[in-house]
């Protein structure tokens, strides 16, 4: 029963913030490595961040969103966060949370992100 769910996607102005949210249940998070990416209009699906839980310091982010957005954990309530800065009207789109766990990926159903003026 393997479960990741994201939220807190909105409408925001460019320049504005976002915390997206992943909560993950069947596994723990500490032993696995989480992910955020994104699906935006046009374009490939692309790895925007990623953690290796535990393990300080392994937080590691795509070029497109590096200095912007940070990728943190909460263990004891199993979920994954991406707070996103400054975000600008290329960042529209679907962001999904993944995780590598045992040897598989799995992943959430996405949460929309719209930076319009």
């Amino acid at each position: 029963q393997i479960k990741l769910m994201e939220s807190g996607g909105a409408l925001v102005h460019p320049g504005g913030s976002l915390n997206l949210s992943c909560v993950a249940s069947g596994f723990p998070t500490t032993n696995a490595i989480m992910r955020w990416y994104r699906e935006v209009p046009g374009k490939q699906r692309e790895k925007i961040a990623g953690v290796i839980a535990t393990y300080s310091g392994s937080e590691h982010y795509a070029d497109s969103v590096k200095g912007r957005f940070a990728i943190s954990e909460d263990y004891a309530a199993n979920t994954v966060y991406l707070q996103m800065n400054n975000l600008q009207p290329e960042d529209t789109g679907v962001y999904y949370c993944n995780a590598g766990y045992s040897g598989d990926e799995y992943w959430g159903n996405g949460t929309p992100v719209t930076v319009s003026s």
